[in-house]
């Protein structure tokens, strides 16, 4: 039996998210199916991180369990041909036989697309959120500098949410300018920022409270030196709206 670490990109629209559900598609169960024919038997595959309905991933992690001998190029040509389209194993590589693609996490990095302007491109709406005000960058800049470190995130986790610890450590948060969105430009009139987070682990909606929060900054409805006591209220209605799932991606998880 080997350990085999999966590196995977999808367009996460269409689907209930990575975890299986009880109704859905969901994007484990789509790779779980198409191992399990390789396989021939039930296979599980242990996903670095859960991401929401909606939301993509350039680089998403999975860990599985083969007893199947065929090397690891083959496997990803053999699995890709029997994924839907927007599903794809990028590479495979035996790991240790402790290997796990969640615990054994370091550092994961999620990018959010934000556009503003009159129009929005029609190339960008399934992974950005429009916006047709400009947004304060410079504000969103100073408020996202509050998120560094390690702090409580309680303020920025979905209502409910039940952890052991909502204690994280975010290592950088970037808004930056964007020229392209999957290698096609948006149009004059709309404008591209990313922001860019990178932590040794998120809450769950974490990001996209976080992305919501610097919203509301950057539109003039919060102002920035507001974060550090929303950080401190630990109150998620202080915070600012949950961000919708399709701007995010996962980008890397580094072991």
């Amino acid at each position: 039996m080997r350990t085999i670490k999966l590196t995977l990109a999808y367009d996460g629209t269409d689907y209930v998210g990575w975890q299986r559900q009880a109704r859905g598609r969901s994007i484990q169960g789509e790779v779980e199916r198409a191992l399990a024919e390789i396989e021939g038997r039930v296979v599980i595959a242990v996903g670095a991180g859960r991401t929401d309905a909606g939301v993509h991933a350039l680089g998403q992690v999975a860990g599985v369990q083969l007893a199947h001998g065929i090397e690891t190029c083959a496997l990803v040509r053999a699995v890709n041909a029997k994924l839907p389209p927007d599903i794809r194993v990028l590479g495979a590589e035996v790991a240790a036989a402790d290997f796990h693609a969640r615990y054994a996490a370091r550092r994961k990095t999620y990018r959010y697309n934000l556009a503003s302007g009159a129009v929005a491109s029609p190339f960008g709406r399934r992974y950005a959120w429009h916006f047709r005000h400009a947004l304060d960058v410079d504000a969103m800049r100073a408020a996202a500098a509050a998120f560094g470190g390690r702090h409580d995130f309680a303020a920025f986790q979905a209502a409910g949410t039940e952890v052991a610890s909502s204690v994280r450590t975010v290592r950088s948060v970037s808004v930056e300018p964007a020229d392209v969105v999957f290698g096609v430009p948006p149009p004059a009139a709309a404008p591209g920022l990313t922001i860019e987070v990178v932590g040794d682990g998120f809450l769950r909606h974490m990001v996209r409270i976080m992305v919501g929060t610097l919203v509301a900054v950057g539109s003039g409805r919060v102002p920035a030196t507001q974060v550090q006591a929303i950080l401190a209220s630990r109150a998620r209605e202080r915070a600012g709206p949950t961000a919708p799932p399709h701007g995010l991606f996962l980008v890397a998880v580094d072991y």
